[in-house]
């Protein structure tokens, strides 16, 4: 067998899809995406493929050291998500060459589901209260939102308790069964991230995620030796390598790889396993479409760290279109008491419409993240 061509769909609401064909018919689907960079990491996708064409696409570990180690520069946002779809959608074509599910290639489930979370509140967090009950109401055991809006290095305790404020109204609303996560998004620096930290430690959050920018391991350290709330991050690191230092430092309790920007399933497997021998946690990070999300599905199901998974349906993002519209076997992300089952189909174990990606695609996006800037004029952290 042997790729003989692609495709690459750009799809509302900002998804950028990968079909790779074989000259027996058999296609795989990817999703390489860095969100607001499209086609930067579409570019990226041509130039790897260039070197794929007419090679067996089951051959996946040594098609991915060939896109990693030859060349010269290599991992950042750009290389290794393009890296990551076509690796997604490889591991969907051996799957489907070979009948069975993913996970069951990679040595088999260790569970039936996985706990999933539901995002509330936006950007700028608002109406998190009534957004959380909706979501308890709906099944969710676990709702993620957003922290705050733009924060100075050093800012107003007027900010500081606003957050309060909205964690301790889903606190009273809900009581303490609905876990609740919360997102600094980065956007915190260091002196408003301790005093954040122990504001909310009587809330008893899931996590507090990116409480600062990850390269800033001093403070985390800073950070994690002042709460014991469990610290997340990994959205922004891109292989093993960059979560090596993470997890040597001690200072981190879960880990976010995202299955579209750090080196596809592959990649995040190994990733997942480091983490298992520091006896760390995996939350996959999936804020994406039904082949990133299915993707991390796979991975979850054969990790025994993994605890909760990331998934948009709904999210604020997805306005004219969700996940669910670019699949036809809708029923594989059916959500049931906050759980949603593995994927048993062949490969990925969903089945993308391609008339409507094919429709879509017409339509397109020219999807950019929001500049925030601060009173002052400067730049803020989105």
């Amino acid at each position: 067998m042997k790729i003989v061509d692609y495709e690459l769909f750009q799809l509302p609401p900002r998804w950028l899809f990968l079909k790779i064909t074989t000259d027996e018919g058999i296609s795989g689907w990817g999703e390489p995406l860095i969100e607001g960079k499209a086609a930067t990491v579409e570019a990226a996708v041509h130039e790897f493929m260039k070197q794929l064409i007419g090679k067996d696409p089951l051959k996946i570990e040594d098609h991915w050291n060939m896109m990693y180690r030859s060349g010269f520069y290599r991992g950042g946002p750009i290389l290794m998500s393009a890296i990551s779809g076509i690796d997604q959608a490889l591991w969907d074509i051996k799957g489907k060459y070979y009948q069975a599910p993913v996970h069951e290639l990679m040595g088999g489930a260790c569970r039936d589901s996985i706990k999933v979370y539901s995002w509330i509140g936006g950007d700028r967090p608002q109406d998190t209260v009534n957004a959380a009950k909706k979501a308890h109401e709906n099944g969710f055991e676990a709702i993620k939102m957003n922290a705050t809006e733009e924060l100075q290095y050093v800012d107003s305790y007027d900010k500081i308790d606003q957050v309060v404020e909205r964690v301790a109204g889903i606190r009273e609303a809900v009581g303490n069964q609905l876990g609740i996560g919360i997102d600094f998004h980065g956007r915190v620096h260091k002196p408003m991230a301790k005093i954040l930290a122990k504001e909310l430690e009587p809330f008893k959050p899931m996590f507090i995620e990116e409480p600062v920018l990850s390269e800033n391991i001093e403070a985390i350290r800073e950070i994690s030796q002042t709460t014991t709330i469990p610290i997340a991050l990994g959205e922004r690191l891109f292989s093993r390598w960059d979560f090596k230092p993470i997890l040597e430092s001690g200072f981190v309790d879960i880990i976010q790889p995202d299955l579209s920007h750090a080196g596809g399933i592959t990649e995040c497997k190994k990733i997942i396993s480091m983490a298992e021998a520091y006896d760390v946690g995996a939350a996959p990070h999936c804020p994406l479409g039904p082949i990133a999300l299915s993707s991390c599905l796979q991975v979850d199901a054969t990790s025994h760290n993994a605890f909760i998974q990331e998934q948009s349906l709904g999210i604020h993002y997805n306005k004219d279109s969700d996940i669910l519209d670019y699949i036809k076997n809708k029923e594989v992300f059916e959500f049931e008491n906050g759980q949603v089952k593995i994927p048993q189909g062949p490969g990925l174990g969903i089945e993308i419409d391609e008339d409507h990606v094919r429709e879509m695609a017409k339509v397109g996006h020219d999807w950019h993240n929001p500049i925030w800037r601060h009173k002052d004029g400067s730049i803020a952290e989105w």
